[in-house]
């Protein structure tokens, strides 16, 4: 990819998420961290998770 095509296809991105209203791209936002899993359980898996959910009850 040259240097023209690449500033190319980042101004197309930035025109694009400039094009959204920003209530909706602030839902957006809100959605992904919503939908982020717990840190442990990224980097350890499921065992923790369980665990943790194990001692709440």
């Amino acid at each position: 990819m040259s240097t023209n095509d690449y500033i190319k296809y980042i101004t197309q991105q930035l025109v694009r998420y400039f094009q959204v209203p920003k209530s909706e791209r602030k839902e957006r936002r809100e959605q992904k961290r919503e939908e982020k899993t717990d840190l442990s359980f990224r980097l350890f898996g499921f065992i923790p998770f369980a665990l943790k959910m194990f001692f709440r009850k």
